[in-house]
């Protein structure tokens, strides 16, 4: 072969490498273990519903693994997965905490929900909760903020600690029943919250509604007397709503499965459709029930950004008027 031959053989090489199929130019997703960050420590109902999630989507998508980055209300876990490279391989399972509050109780928040990630699903929420120690002589929340209108400057609240859902909660039931004198005691977690609750050391708490609070409320060791959901729970129908009592007491604890701005539109549609999969799966439905959550009822990108949009304009007043954001 002469020279000549060479150089054409080359040029027809590179044309031909320029037309290559797609699947043949482009690396399959996902390329190795999806990490899907949760921002908060192991153990946690956010951390529970992660677990399960990737399980479901490993046999959909591919292996997912769950990586925990705690710390700042979740503000790191969220920042790192802001950074990552928009491909797919690092996905963030965001929640209330992290994408609504912690961000706007900084005075300039670090990241935005809607333009520096990519909602690809809410995928499950777990209503806060009103309770109370057992003594206190209420039945319903209409009898307890009864109760507490009578016994001003004598109640506390415990929450799982400031700027979490739990504590919106209290505060928003101060707000909209008009307790002003209902005073916070935040705890480092949930738990240590119950336990002074049963012990009779706080009258209230407003916690999740998880497995361990309605096996508290089973044994009569605390008393739910309302759930902050839009409707009543599956798990406890027999418990009413805040919302029938006080018009729009609405406080939730909603997750999901966010994705770095700029993820390609195909990678973005896999993960929405596999994701909606999971949402239809009744062992999922099955896990999230027994633990006094649900399944989200609206799957999808463009739901996840309109129920976050909504979100940041209920929660947002209320740590204004808490005093957890300065405007």
């Amino acid at each position: 072969m002469n020279r000549r031959e060479l150089m054409i053989g080359g040029m027809v090489a590179a044309v031909a490498g320029l037309h290559a199929p797609r699947s043949y130019a482009q690396a399959a997703y996902p390329n190795g273990p999806v990490k899907l960050v949760v921002p908060f420590a192991a153990g946690g109902v956010v951390d529970a519903v992660a677990r399960h999630f990737s399980e479901k989507m490993s046999a959909l998508v591919g292996s997912f693994v769950v990586e925990n980055q705690g710390g700042a209300g979740g503000l790191l876990g969220a920042s790192a997965v802001r950074r990552a490279d928009p491909d797919g391989q690092t996905l963030l399972f965001g929640d209330t905490s992290s994408l609504t509050i912690a961000p706007y109780m900084k005075d300039n928040p670090p990241y935005d929900a809607l333009t520096d990630f990519l909602p690809i699903s809410m995928l499950a929420t777990s209503s806060t909760s009103v309770v109370v120690h057992p003594n206190i002589p209420a039945n319903s929340l209409k009898e307890f903020i009864d109760y507490a209108r009578k016994n001003t400057g004598k109640l506390s609240y415990g929450s799982a600690g400031v700027g979490t859902v739990t504590h919106l909660a209290g505060e928003s039931l101060k707000q909209r029943a008009g307790l002003p004198e209902l005073d916070h005691v935040p705890y480092r977690g949930a738990g240590p919250a119950l336990n002074d609750v049963v012990a009779g050391m706080v009258q209230v708490a407003t916690p999740n509604i998880t497995g361990q609070v309605l096996e508290l409320h089973r044994a009569g060791k605390i008393r739910i007397l309302a759930v902050l959901s839009p409707q009543r729970l599956a798990a406890v129908p027999e418990i009413p709503t805040a919302s029938e009592t006080v018009p729009d007491l609405v406080v939730r604890l909603s997750c999901g499965v966010i994705a770095p701005a700029k993820t390609p539109d195909a990678i973005a549609s896999r993960l929405e459709a596999a994701a909606a999969k999971v949402l239809a799966d009744q062992d999922f439905a099955k896990v999230l029930s027994v633990s006094g959550l649900e399944p989200w009822k609206e799957p999808g990108s463009a739901n996840a950004r309109k129920f976050l949009a909504l979100e940041r304009e209920q929660l947002l007043p209320i740590m204004k008027a808490a005093g957890l954001r300065a405007a």
